[in-house]
């Protein structure tokens, strides 16, 4: 029996820099400390750190409450206007945005300065989209597949500036890219799925053709850990969406010969590693 993990499952390099930052804040900081939505999208480790004493600020009517202490921006960033109303109300701010992420505010912010449309390819719900849009002007729609961008209404001749959220689908945004070159003659595309999305989603995908069954491992509200998922399942029917051990059920592997594991860019090590030792005790 055999069980293949993937060398890209887990923290990404945003995600740990925005772990380490709210672990060194808790050393170093003695006001009390916040961080605005889930510092990643991992319940354990959010819980993790609620113990320790930081508190989520789930809502900008929260926020607005807030008088002192410290708010760490989340890796997967948020709208200029935040950074506004905290820098108004004079409480200090710590940003752990993912670089990558903060790379795409900077981009769709000069280009809508310069007269540029901005289409961001990805999901309108995800709060790394949301912050986007936020750093992107009035002139900016949010799209996720063709019937959106059918429905868009920038003129022909506008100049438009395409780019797309880190964890999107990389083969789905290629796709999505040639329906808007189509459709817009004068179009910057700007592909700013972050590497490691791609390599892991490339990896995943590989694993999954050559075994029985695979685990996927991740919040269920991990965008990129979703979209693992799906592209997983498409390679093989035996595929188990999980958060951590408890979830899963290992009878379901009894009479399989090889098993792939894959994890989403918020899934800490401990947890992969113990889905990993305990699915190879029952071979």
């Amino acid at each position: 029996m055999q069980v293949i993990r993937a060398k890209t499952a887990g923290f990404c390099f945003g995600v740990k820099r925005a772990v380490d930052t709210v672990y060194e804040q808790l050393e170093k900081s003695s006001s009390p400390i916040y961080t605005y939505g889930p510092i990643i999208h991992n319940e354990e480790v959010v819980r993790d750190m609620e113990s320790r004493g930081v508190s989520v600020v789930r809502t900008e009517a929260e926020l607005d409450d807030l008088t002192e202490g410290t708010v760490i921006i989340r890796s997967h960033g948020v709208e200029k206007r935040i950074y506004d109303k905290l820098e108004e109300k004079g409480i200090r701010i710590v940003d752990a945005t993912c670089p990558f992420v903060k790379k795409i505010h900077n981009i769709v912010k000069k280009e809508s300065s310069q007269g540029a449309c901005v289409i961001i390819i990805g999901d309108p719900e995800h709060p790394e989209v949301k912050g986007i849009r936020g750093w992107a002007g009035d002139r900016a729609a949010v799209v996720q597949n063709s019937k959106e961008i059918d429905e868009l209404v920038f003129d022909k001749k506008e100049k438009i500036c395409v780019v797309s959220q880190t964890t999107f689908n990389y083969n789905k945004f290629q796709d999505l890219v040639e329906i808007i070159r189509k459709k817009w003659y004068d179009a910057i595309v700007l592909n700013t799925i972050c590497n490691a999305t791609k390599e892991r989603q490339t990896e995943a995908k590989s694993i999954a053709e050559s075994v029985d069954a695979m685990i996927v491992i991740g919040d269920k509200h991990s965008s990129n850990t979703q979209k693992l998922f799906e592209i997983c399942h498409r390679a093989c029917n035996n595929t188990y969406y999980i958060q951590t051990l408890d979830d899963l059920d290992l009878n379901q592997l009894g009479s399989v010969e090889t098993v792939g594991i894959t994890a989403g860019a918020s899934t800490p090590n401990n947890i992969i590693e113990e889905v990993q030792n305990n699915v190879r005790i029952i071979f």
